[in-house]
């Protein structure tokens, strides 16, 4: 029975270390640590080259002498252009007011014609009917009256036009819904005519906003802004009596808002513009022969008609 063979020895096992793990413990490539090395083997025999040269204070110094050249160049420009925009911006004013004036002009000479329209009517009516149309012209709006009455004042607080007030008080400046609720407010005191910084308000006239602008009939108003109205002698008491005027005392006293009431003997408030007026036509067949079909018949209505203007509603905060 032979002896078995002896065991070969084992050759030891090299284990290399995970790829992941020699990652996180090294995360830097050999050759930083390398350079660095160098650096602090050179120390300060080597003096600084290229921008290494340049110290922090030296730098920062570049930069503000660029900033300041730039500005230089900048407010240089600004000035070179400033004779031109200021030539443009008077140019501009000086047309304003060339049509200012040429508006003005044209206003009174329509006043003028309107008088002289009613003079020639007048001389052609009997007594009794140019009566009885002045008294619709004054009480529809396109007659200019006169009488006692009342003037309610309103205007935006000072410096406040952006300031933020309390929740429901609204804006501190005059909204077209304030000059809705007082104008109808004043029509439910009595008011036979009413007017907004001159312009007469009607059954379709309309107190909307465009923007900033506050718009009556589409012309713009701006403030402080008078309602004027010519009433009975009670109507100032009902007004202050009534809900829209109890809002803006209200509103007024939270933010500043300026808002007034005054009587006022003698007002004259001016006529409305004539009103531009159209006619509903009945729609005309393209051919008698047709008939059926998607085409309209004789005598069926057209879709031409009168404007639908809102007339003015009150507005809250």
């Amino acid at each position: 029975m032979s002896a078995p063979p002896p065991e070969r020895p084992r050759p030891d096992r090299v284990y290399a270390p995970d790829f992941l793990t020699e990652l996180f413990r090294n995360p830097l490539d050999p050759g930083y640590a390398d350079a660095a090395a160098a650096r602090r083997r050179r120390g300060s025999s080597e003096p600084p080259q290229g921008w290494q040269a340049w110290s922090g204070r030296s730098i920062s110094l570049f930069v503000v002498l660029v900033l300041g050249f730039l500005f230089a160049i900048a407010y240089r420009q600004t000035m070179a252009d400033e004779p031109g925009r200021a030539q443009a911006r008077s140019g501009l004013v000086t047309q304003i007011k060339d049509r200012e004036s040429q508006t003005d002009r044209l206003s009174t000479r329509a006043d003028q014609l309107r008088e002289e329209v009613n003079r020639q009517r007048d001389a052609a009516l009997s007594g009794s009917a140019a009566a009885r149309l002045r008294d619709l012209e004054a009480g529809t709006g396109f007659g200019r009256v006169r009488g006692d009455g009342v003037v309610v004042r309103l205007a935006d607080a000072p410096g406040k036009a952006d300031a933020v007030t309390g929740a429901g008080a609204g804006p501190p400046r005059v909204l077209y819904s304030d000059l809705q609720g007082v104008a109808n407010a004043l029509w439910s005191a009595g008011a036979e005519a009413v007017a907004i910084n001159g312009q007469r308000l009607t059954s379709t006239s309309t107190i909307r906003s465009a923007g900033e602008a506050i718009l009556v009939d589409f012309r713009p108003v701006t403030g402080p802004y008078e309602v004027s109205a010519i009433g009975p002698g009670s109507m100032r008491r009902a007004f202050d009596d009534s809900r829209s005027a109890a809002l803006m005392r209200r509103v007024a006293q939270e933010t500043g808002l300026s808002f007034g009431v005054r009587g006022a003997d003698d007002l004259t408030l001016p006529a409305a513009p004539e009103p531009q007026l159209r006619y509903a036509k009945p729609s005309v067949s393209p051919s008698p022969s047709v008939s059926g079909g998607r085409s309209g018949s004789p005598g069926s209505p057209g879709s031409s008609g009168s404007p639908a203007t809102a007339s003015p509603s009150g507005g809250g905060r």
